[in-house]
């Protein structure tokens, strides 16, 4: 591809303004700068879709092995209802989806030709500007020559757009940092991506994952900076961010194929008083009103704790002491299985649920959503 002094140095040529031997001399001018951080930046994006694009893929396939594997989902760190983990894992391909799509909105605005624009003014001579933008693969030509050369939204909008996207790759770096931990260990990360302590020699520490959960405050820091500092200063912030999170992106992708999911551990951290929110339910289809419902589960957990026993093993007869329209049928609610299985409305943790969320997202990886210039 040409380079914006090789488009500009030719069209001058063509207008008859200067000759073919003048035309390996021509000096650079503003727009020749602002022209090359936009074909820079053009190609930086559809490098950061195509990562984004193969993690997740990577996630994908995941949540596709792993679709029988129940683990508690967590709110407030708290252990909240059963879920599956191809449900969490899908929930980073999710965000991932919507920030490669940040990234393709941002190309429209991004892919317009400054220049021609001169340093101010524009251009005094017969220079065909929307040919040049046609050599250099963009969509057309910017229309105002003092915002073509010092327009630096698409800086603040990459910067922000590499945050966002950080941010989301720290979110899943962090759960499953905590989730390798001993406390928990439903996973175990690849030694591929861990170390050991020069001290401890027990230790396997998820360094790749850590590494990713902290880069997000180091590009995070280049949005504030990018709309506070000259011109002249914004390469160092747009090139680093960029640098970040590529090896981010990367880190997470390799992590996250090569990590060992534990099955029995995450299921022998189900609990009954997890399916609480359950016994409410069940209250609900026999037609009492949530609000209701939930007061009297509440109090099924208060006769549990009392009596230091699960719900699961309260008797018939002792719900019934809470509520005539408990019934036999209550052991149903006990089955975790059964209870990510009534959420097959879509979005929710069923099987049929998380199989659909797949099968959208690998439709979208394969439709052509890289811009190609």
């Amino acid at each position: 591809m040409e380079t914006g002094s090789e488009a500009y140095a030719r069209a001058l040529h063509g207008a008859g303004i200067i000759s073919r031997e003048e035309a390996d001399t021509i000096c650079r001018g503003l727009d020749e700068v602002a022209t090359d951080l936009r074909l820079w930046t053009r190609t930086a994006v559809r490098t950061l879709i195509d990562l984004i694009k193969n993690f997740v893929d990577v996630t994908c396939t995941k949540a596709e092995r792993e679709i029988d594997v129940l683990l508690p989902g967590y709110t407030h760190l708290q252990r909240a209802q059963p879920i599956r983990f191809s449900h969490l894992v899908l929930s980073y391909a999710w965000f991932l989806k919507q920030d490669a799509e940040r990234f393709q909105d941002l190309f429209r605005r991004l892919n317009v030709c400054p220049l021609g624009s001169g340093a101010l003014s524009g251009n005094p001579f017969s220079v065909d500007r929307e040919k040049i933008a046609s050599d250099l693969l963009f969509d057309g030509v910017m229309q105002n020559s003092i915002t073509a050369v010092s327009d630096r939204d698409f800086v603040a909008e990459f910067l922000f757009a590499c945050s966002l996207t950080a941010v989301h790759l720290s979110r899943c770096a962090e759960d499953l940092v905590l989730y390798s931990s001993a406390e928990f260990g439903y996973v175990t990360m690849d030694d591929s991506y861990s170390t050991g302590s020069s001290l401890m020699p027990q230790k396997k520490n998820p360094d790749g994952l850590e590494l990713v959960r902290g880069k997000a405050g180091r590009i995070s820091g280049h949005v504030s900076v990018s709309i506070c500092i000259d011109l002249t200063e914004d390469k160092e912030a747009i090139f680093d961010a960029y640098d970040t999170l590529v090896t981010s992106l990367q880190l997470a992708a390799g992590c996250l194929q090569t990590l060992k999911v534990n099955k029995a551990a995450c299921e022998s951290s189900l609990s009954p008083d997890m399916l609480a929110t359950d016994v409410a339910y069940y209250l609900v289809r026999k037609g009492v009103p949530f609000r209701d419902a939930h007061h009297t589960a509440g109090e099924l957990v208060a006769l549990a704790e009392k009596k230091n026993v699960p719900m699961s093993s309260l008797s018939c007869a002792e719900a019934k002491s809470i509520s005539e329209l408990f019934d036999e049928d209550l052991a149903h609610v006990w089955d975790y299985e059964h209870s990510v299985e009534q959420y097959k409305a879509t979005g929710g943790t069923s099987r049929r649920s998380v199989e659909a969320q797949i099968t959208c997202l690998r439709q979208w990886l394969e439709a052509d959503g890289v811009p190609k210039n």
